[in-house]
């Protein structure tokens, strides 16, 4: 009886807990914080602590502020205008801005998508010794039926669960017992190298940290949200309160520090022990899952190893949605994972479609490896075109009325956009050399 009492008075205070006005705020922002440490981010992460040790963690602090300040225009964005960011381009730029932009998107999703499903194969694969070919398919299938039959809010609510898995990175790192006071001197004093593997590794990191699908699902998602409390009309969803925008920030820095928190752990992780112990020529999630085994012990492999398969089944279906949101919005038809398929034909396409070309680039021999990594390269140069267009819109008071971002997220904005454009032609400038 005394356990069965405790028992439900661990209940009760659980269930207190996730009723909070803290917890009922998180949604949106949680879950593009947790999918953006997708299996591609993972594999970047693992690759900078093994190959450079700690001298990448500097990083987790200076990309803080600049995803809040990205992530909080595009959900200010949604909640303001009542349009997802392809539709608010739509609506204020040109046809040519419009499409220039989702064909950015596309491109940088298809392969991060590819990646991602490449990066839980290999994984499975690693565990089962199921060959990995079958398992991309398999998860593709798994993905596309809970987006196809589910409802908005029970997906909501799975995503938000699963982003408990990402844990597991920050039990690893206590495992592999760091030394804490060299874990704080790279936090706090950058450390950069000038050369091609470095530069490039940066460029992956801000590209997997700060990530162009996660601008058009933050601010679609916004819009689902409203949806959801019955605001089926521009004009209902249109305008937002002190509260409601108060609420979303709670909820975008909640999730931009978790999705941080999870960064520093694995290159702390990867760091300790790869890169302490010679293996610094990691290539991917999988193989430093691998290689952790005999270095941190079983618990570090299991707790690397699903982290990385949990994230994927969070992470792919955003990416997948987040491009149908865009070419959905951008040529104006009717587009929520409210509606049901028949519905909605053309927006549950486009995100078939996308799940399809990410599923054929395993099959057309591209390197898993090649793929995880470069995903990232590919996130990080295309990223800052379209954080310059998110600072214009949120900046126009025809979208926005009284609500522009403030002069301190434009400063953030801007500052974004051009680490990341210096990164990526420091990248380019040191290429062959």
């Amino acid at each position: 009886m005394i356990v069965t009492g405790r028992s439900q008075t661990s209940r009760h205070r659980l269930r207190r807990f996730f009723s909070t006005p803290f917890f009922s705020a998180l949604g949106p922002g949680l879950t593009s914080g947790a999918a953006d440490d997708d299996p591609s981010g993972i594999s970047t992460y693992s690759i900078a602590g093994a190959q450079f040790g700690l001298a990448t963690l500097w990083t987790t602090l200076l990309t803080i502020p600049l995803m809040i300040s990205v992530q909080l225009m595009c959900a200010r964005l949604g909640k303001v205008s009542g349009r997802g960011l392809a539709g608010v381009i739509r609506v204020r730029n040109s046809p040519a801005v419009l499409w220039f932009a989702c064909l950015l998107l596309v491109v940088a999703n298809v392969v991060n998508i590819g990646a991602d499903l490449a990066g839980m194969a290999e994984t499975t694969a690693l565990i089962t010794g199921v060959n990995a070919y079958f398992f991309t398919p398999l998860y593709a299938v798994l993905m596309l039926g809970l987006l196809f039959w589910s409802s908005y809010r029970r997906i909501a609510n799975v995503f938000k669960w699963l982003a408990l898995v990402l844990f597991a990175y920050v039990l690893a790192g206590f495992l592999a017992h760091p030394n804490w006071a060299a874990v704080l001197r790279y936090t706090v004093i950058p450390h950069i190298e000038w050369s091609s593997g470095y530069l490039a590794t940066l460029v992956a990191i801000f590209g997997t940290t700060i990530s162009p699908y996660l601008f058009f699902w933050q601010a679609a998602q916004e819009v689902e949200e409203d949806k959801d409390k019955g605001r089926t009309t521009l004009m209902q969803r249109q305008g937002a309160t002190d509260q409601e925008l108060a609420n979303s920030e709670t909820d975008v820095i909640t999730g931009m520090l978790f999705s941080n928190l999870i960064m520093f752990f694995i290159i702390l992780t990867t760091a300790t022990t790869l890169n302490a112990h010679g293996h610094t020529a990691i290539v991917s999630a999988r193989q430093a899952a691998e290689a952790l085994r005999p270095l941190a012990g079983e618990g570090a492999y299991w707790l690397f190893a699903l982290g990385i398969i949990g994230t994927g089944l969070l992470s792919v279906p955003v990416l997948a949605g987040s491009t149908a949101y865009a070419i959905a919005e951008g040529a104006g038809w009717r587009h929520s994972l409210q509606s049901k398929p028949r519905s909605a034909p053309r927006f549950y396409g486009v995100l078939g479609f996308a799940m399809a070309l990410g599923l054929v680039m395993n099959y057309l021999h591209f390197s898993p490896v090649a793929m995880l990594f470069w995903s990232a390269v590919v996130n990080g140069v295309l990223a800052p075109p379209l954080i310059v267009l998110v600072i214009l819109l949120t900046s126009d008071q025809k979208v926005m009325g009284d609500r522009v971002s403030s002069p301190l997220l434009r400063t953030l904005g801007w500052a974004t956009a051009v680490v990341m454009t210096l990164a990526a032609v420091g990248m380019f400038a040191t290429m062959g050399s």
